[in-house]
C-alpha cells in the first residue's frame, strides 16, 4: 500500500510499504477513505525528531470501511464505516470506565512512562503504524472505531477522530459558566472549532485571539470577537483589551489551543534546536522578558483569565522541565485541566450535532483536499500556511 513515511526532519515521502493485516483477534483492518493532517503532526515534521525513527507511518485522524475484522470482533463487521479516534483504548481497563481513555491501563507505552498508544505518534506513545496511508490495522477496534452511517461525504464525520471532541474537552474542561466568556488563545483548526463548540454550549462571549488574518477573517464570520496580535506592541496591551471586552475582569476561562508551535523565527532558532524545539511566532509576539518561549501561550492564558478563573489546555506542549509561574496562579486561584483528548468519552455527545443542519459547521471546515501522493507538498504548505492552508484532508 501507500503510506506517508517519516524519514527525518522535514522530510515526509510517500512510498510502498506492507499491507498491515490481522495480528490480535481484536484487530480490524480499516481501507481509509478520509485521513486529515494535523498541527500535532507538525510537531514530528519538525520538533520531535529524536523520537521518530525513519520508516514511521504518520497520521491519526482517519474514516474508512472496515475491510476485515478479528476472530473476537462481534460488533464490527466488514462493510461498516467508521470514524477510529486518534488514541487506542480497550474499554475494560478502570481507566476507560472513568472516562480517561488516553490513560488506558491495556494500551500505556510505560517503557516511557506515557499513556495509552496514539496511531503515528513517536515511540513515546507506541510507534503504532499511522493512518495517512490506503490501509490502517486498528488495535483494540472492539472499543475504538465508531460507526457512522454511508451516505453523506467524508467530512461529515471525520472529524470525530481528533478535532471535534479535542475541542469539546477543551471547552468542557474551561467550566465556562452559563453566558459566560472564553478566550480561546489559537484560531487553527482546534482553536475554531473550540469557538465554536463553546458558543453551541452556551458561552456569552467567546474571544479569539490570533495573527494570521486567514484565520481571524473566519473566526469573526463565526460570530467571534477577535483580537489580532500584531495590532499589540506588548502584552499588557492585549491584556487591557481583552479585560475592557470583559467588564474589566478578564475572561472566566482561557483555552490554550497553541502548545509548542511546530514552526517559528529564525532569530532563535539554533539555540532551541539544541534541545529540539523551535520558537514559534507566538513567542516572538509575546514573550518581552526573560522565560521559555514555548510557554508563551500558556503564560498568556495564566494572564488573561479573571481571578478564579479557569485555564484548558489543549495545545500539545513537550518540555518537561519548564518554568510555571505558580505564584501568578496560586494567588489568582486558578484551575488548570489538559490533556489529551478523552475521545470516546465524547463521541456520543457529539454525533447527534452531525446532522443535516451542521451546527458545527463540519461540511466546509477542510479548505484542501489532496490525494495522498501530495503529502510532501501538504506537510511544507501547512507548516508555513501557505496558500490558505487551514485544514487538509488526504483522500487516498
Amino acid at each position: 500500500m501507500r503510506a506517508t513515511v517519516w524519514h527525518g526532519k522535514r522530510d515526509v515521502r510517500v512510498d510502498t510499504v506492507p499491507d498491515p493485516f490481522i495480528e490480535e483477534p481484536t484487530d480490524a483492518i480499516v481501507r481509509i477513505t478520509s485521513s486529515g493532517l494535523c498541527g500535532s503532526d507538525l510537531h514530528l515534521y519538525e520538533v520531535l525528531t529524536p523520537f521518530m525513527t525513519p520508516g514511521d507511518i504518520l497520521g491519526h485522524e482517519p474514516m474508512g470501511i472496515v475491510e476485515e475484522t478479528g476472530s473476537e470482533l462481534t460488533g464490527l463487521a466488514p462493510g461498516d464505516r467508521v470514524v477510529v479516534p486518534f488514541g487506542i483504548a480497550c474499554g475494560r481497563c478502570e481507566m476507560c470506565g472513568s472516562g480517561l481513555t488516553t490513560q488506558c491501563e491495556t494500551t500505556q507505552v510505560r517503557e516511557h512512562g506515557m499513556g495509552a498508544a496514539l496511531f503515528g505518534y513517536t515511540k513515546l506513545y507506541g510507534a503504532v503504524p499511522g493512518a495517512q496511508a490506503e490501509y490502517l490495522r486498528v488495535p483494540q477496534a472492539q472499543f475504538g472505531p465508531v460507526k457512522v452511517p454511508h451516505g453523506p461525504p467524508d467530512d461529515r464525520f471525520v472529524y470525530l477522530s481528533d478535532v471535534l471532541p479535542t475541542a469539546w474537552q477543551a471547552v468542557r474542561y474551561a467550566q465556562v459558566p452559563p453566558g459566560g466568556s472564553v478566550a480561546v488563545l489559537g484560531l487553527g483548526p482546534i482553536g475554531t472549532m473550540a469557538c465554536r463548540v463553546a458558543r453551541h454550549l452556551g458561552a456569552g462571549q467567546v474571544i479569539g485571539i490570533d495573527y494570521v488574518p486567514e484565520r481571524l477573517a473566519r473566526a469573526r464570520h463565526d460570530g467571534v470577537e477577535v483580537l489580532d496580535l500584531d495590532a499589540f506592541d506588548h502584552e499588557r496591551d492585549l491584556l487591557a483589551a481583552a479585560a475592557d471586552l470583559t467588564g474589566g475582569r478578564g475572561p472566566d476561562a482561557v483555552i490554550d489551543a497553541v502548545g509548542t508551535e511546530a514552526h517559528g523565527s529564525a532569530v532563535t532558532q539554533l539555540a532551541q534546536q539544541a534541545v529540539g524545539l523551535i520558537p514559534s511566532r507566538w513567542a516572538e509576539k509575546l514573550m518581552k522578558k526573560a522565560g521559555v518561549d514555548r510557554l508563551s501561550a500558556l503564560h498568556l492564558a495564566i494572564a488573561l483569565v479573571r481571578r478564579g478563573g479557569t485555564v484548558s489546555v489543549s495545545g500539545v506542549y513537550g518540555g518537561m522541565t519548564d518554568p510555571m509561574p505558580l505564584m501568578t496562579m496560586f494567588d489568582k486561584q486558578l484551575q488548570l485541566r489538559m490533556g489529551q483528548a478523552n475521545v470516546r468519552r465524547w463521541t456520543d455527545d457529539i454525533l447527534p450535532l452531525l446532522t443535516d443542519d451542521d451546527p458545527l459547521g463540519v461540511d466546509d471546515f477542510a479548505t484542501h483536499r489532496l490525494p495522498l501522493d501530495e503529502a510532501p507538498r501538504a506537510y511544507e504548505m501547512f507548516q508555513r500556511k501557505r496558500e490558505g492552508a487551514f485544514k487538509i484532508l488526504f483522500q487516498p
